[in-house]
């Protein structure tokens, strides 16, 4: 039995669904990992369930009805991991923006090195982004300058996807309160973890945007975590963050 899964939401992933689990199954240490299929129509679901006969018992897929926002598929997921006991839970993309060798780093930051939260980071030296339009680098850059502006969180790149929490975390935060769904999830979970106290490390990673597939990023996504951010900050006044409990790993 592992002690860490890689939740991986899915939407029209075919190009890169079978590529990035056989890369993750080949790292020297042993991950599992979660799909969450969000019913795609390119038979996504089809080519993991024939990956399920041939690693059993490390390959799992939770199927939904439809694009329900990735929020939502993560916290899915995370429920899903937190019932079957796992220490270490991952988020990370299926199209290879993010580099399943990097999983090891994130394990690491957490496992060995006190991290409770690990994030792979794009900014924490310098911008290291390959395949993106300069505005694009730009929009992402100066969000994240906003976001540790407005909370005062000293996270370098408060929008990023990569993550390993450890189990404590995700047990202390009420997952059913998370409000956000786009990517302003990514933020508001960063800054719950923060305000309850726990110690986020960031680990410098290379991000290479997609080659095959087609990203789900838009403008509306950036304006709703920018506008999330606002409101995060705000309702913080009038919340507590109780001390969690002690981990035991």
């Amino acid at each position: 039995m592992s002690d860490s899964i890689v939740i991986i939401p899915t939407y029209k992933e075919k190009e890169n669904i079978e590529k990035i689990i056989r890369k993750v199954f080949s790292l020297d240490k042993e991950f599992h990992i979660l799909i969450i299929e969000d019913n795609s129509p390119d038979g996504t679901a089809d080519i993991v369930r024939k990956l399920m006969s041939e690693f059993p018992e490390k390959l799992f897929m939770e199927e939904r009805k439809g694009k329900l926002g990735l929020g939502t598929a993560y916290i899915h997921g995370f429920k899903w991991a937190l019932q079957h006991s796992y220490n270490y839970i991952f988020e990370m993309d299926a199209d290879f923006s993010h580099n399943p060798d990097d999983l090891l780093r994130l394990y690491d930051a957490c496992k060995n090195k006190g991290g409770d939260l690990a994030v792979g980071s794009r900014y924490i030296n310098g911008v290291n982004v390959v395949n993106w339009p300069m505005g694009r680098v730009l929009m992402s850059y100066y969000a994240s300058s906003y976001v540790r502006f407005i909370t005062r969180m000293k996270i370098r790149d408060t929008t990023a996807g990569f993550k390993c929490y450890k189990r404590v975390v995700l047990e202390t935060i009420d997952l059913n309160k998370v409000k956000f769904t786009g990517y302003a999830f990514q933020i508001e979970m960063k800054f719950t973890t923060w305000k309850f106290g726990f110690k986020i490390i960031e680990v410098p990673i290379i991000f290479t945007d997609r080659t095959e597939g087609q990203s789900k990023m838009s403008k509306g996504i950036f304006k709703e975590a920018i506008m999330g951010v606002l409101s995060l900050k705000l309702k913080s006044f009038f919340r507590k963050y109780p001390r969690p409990k002690p981990a035991n790993n």
